[in-house]
């Protein structure tokens, strides 16, 4: 596709360049055609908190990579909008932590896979690991294709970040003892609800940010990065997120064209 040329003043070149990436993922077969669906709804989800990372969201985000930095065997789950739209980033932390990438995909054909493969190898990554050609174990109570996982990866993961997840597998890997990270911009989800730490944030704010955490957190002590984690509550975390949209919509009650420049189309 000849991507739409967005002047650098535009006050939405951000999210229209976002909505060409995916599009562009798309046509590559990177990204499946419900991926364009979930991105409007996770950028109508971004306009509630106001299309910026929350102190709450960077609190989780400093937790989420406390816990990948002290687990024995973090894992990295991918799918075709994460890779679409932040593959680099996804590399430098699975780098930076040791957490494989593992492809796992709602919506699988072989020629998704092989492009997000092909996506994240040309990102820098080393391995890819829950391709077709590796072996497969599975998540006990999941019937859909995501029950697949590879036996090296999520299989034997202590913990697992599921970006852009769907519920249901968050509550399989739950039921399976494994701590869950998530990125989700709606805190009311069933993968927010069910994930031990919730990132409501975009992904495209949040990574490189648990990039820079991690290099900046990679030499302080466990017991000091097991603290974070433990004192990090999610229940209260989700609290504070919908309390923080709360807010953001009442102050776009009280002045709806303060922000109009900004703010959706």
């Amino acid at each position: 596709m000849t991507r739409t040329v967005v002047p650098d003043d535009h006050p939405r070149k951000a999210s229209l360049d976002m909505r060409d990436t995916v599009i562009e993922g798309h046509q590559s077969n990177v990204v499946a055609t419900a991926g364009l669906l979930a991105h409007g709804r996770g950028e109508a989800f971004d306009y509630l908190i106001g299309e910026r990372t929350t102190a709450q969201a960077d609190a989780a985000i400093r937790a989420a990579v406390a816990a990948m930095l002290t687990a024995n065997h973090p894992v990295i789950s991918v799918n075709g909008n994460a890779c679409a739209l932040v593959p680099n980033d996804l590399v430098s932390l699975s780098e930076l932590t040791g957490a494989p990438l593992e492809i796992n995909l709602f919506y699988y054909r072989p020629e998704r896979e092989e492009a997000i493969k092909s996506a994240l190898l040309a990102a820098g990554a080393k391995e890819v690991l829950g391709t077709h050609d590796r072996p497969s174990a599975t998540i006990p109570e999941l019937s859909s294709t995501r029950r697949k996982v590879d036996p090296d990866g999520i299989g034997t993961a202590d913990v697992v970040l599921v970006p852009l997840e769907d519920g249901d597998r968050t509550e399989a890997l739950k039921r399976v003892n494994k701590f869950v990270l998530t990125i989700d911009l709606n805190p009311m989800s069933r993968t927010a609800i069910y994930s031990d730490i919730t990132i409501v944030d975009n992904i495209v704010r949040a990574l490189p940010l648990m990039v820079g955490y991690a290099r900046e957190m990679k030499d302080t002590p466990v017991s000091d990065l097991k603290q974070i984690v433990s004192e990090f509550g999610n229940e209260e975390n989700l609290r504070e997120s919908i309390r923080l949209i709360m807010e953001h919509l009442e102050s776009k009650a009280r002045s709806p064209k303060a922000t109009a420049s900004t703010s959706g189309r």
